[in-house]
């Protein structure tokens, strides 16, 4: 006869994994682009113009994180600081003559891989993605708020069928793509995204009043 005891034991721990950033490489060489660095220096500039002068002045951002298929989240922080176009400001002056446009519907996200640098004269981005999204050529929705009283942010979330190497993105006035009027053009390095995929894009403008 036999006999004898036998006790198991073990133990698990869990960790949460938030978002992990792209790595400094990728930092260093968006950050050394002209367009980056002067936008980030005018935009502390026109900060403190509205300080010393009370001139109201008007800047804008755009943050980016991808979720990638498997669930992990990119996080690249602020990726531009530029540029609100001709076509946007004329789209604001015609709203408030009461010409029937309405600046709410400047809510729609689209991006592109074009690369030319971002310009007052731009009416669209370079060369903007349609059919690697899901759905095809159609833009994401922004979710609005209001991070401040001076402050208005949208939130559109872009998801891909396709393999793309995404460097622009544009806040437009509609939702179909290769139309409307565009906002806000940004430039950043770029950022690949295969099917599956998803850029959250984060646009925030902010207002300063006189004083």
């Amino acid at each position: 006869m036999l006999g004898g005891n036998m006790a198991l034991g073990g133990s698990m721990t869990a960790k949460k994994v938030g978002a992990v950033g792209p790595g400094f490489a990728w930092h260093l060489r968006n950050r050394m682009r002209r367009s980056y660095w002067l936008g980030w220096f005018y935009a502390q500039l026109a900060y403190l113009f509205n300080r010393l002068t009370g001139i109201p002045t008007i800047t804008s951002n755009l943050a980016i994180r991808v979720r990638r298929s498997t669930g992990e989240w990119i996080d690249y922080g602020i990726v531009s600081y530029r540029l609100v176009t001709d076509a946007g400001v004329a789209f604001i002056v015609d709203d408030w003559d009461n010409s029937g446009t309405d600046i709410s519907t400047l809510n729609y996200h689209g991006c592109g891989t074009g690369g030319t640098a971002e310009a007052a004269g731009d009416t669209a981005l370079v060369t903007e993605s349609t059919t690697a999204l899901n759905p095809d050529s159609t833009r994401a929705t922004g979710t609005r708020s209001q991070p401040t009283a001076p402050q208005y942010r949208s939130v559109g979330t872009l998801t891909f069928d396709a393999s793309a190497a995404v460097t622009e993105h544009g806040l437009f006035s509609q939702a179909a793509t290769g139309g409307g009027t565009l906002w806000d053009r940004s430039l950043f390095s770029a950022i690949n995204v295969a099917s599956g995929d998803s850029i959250q894009f984060t646009y925030t403008v902010s207002l300063s009043s006189g004083g």
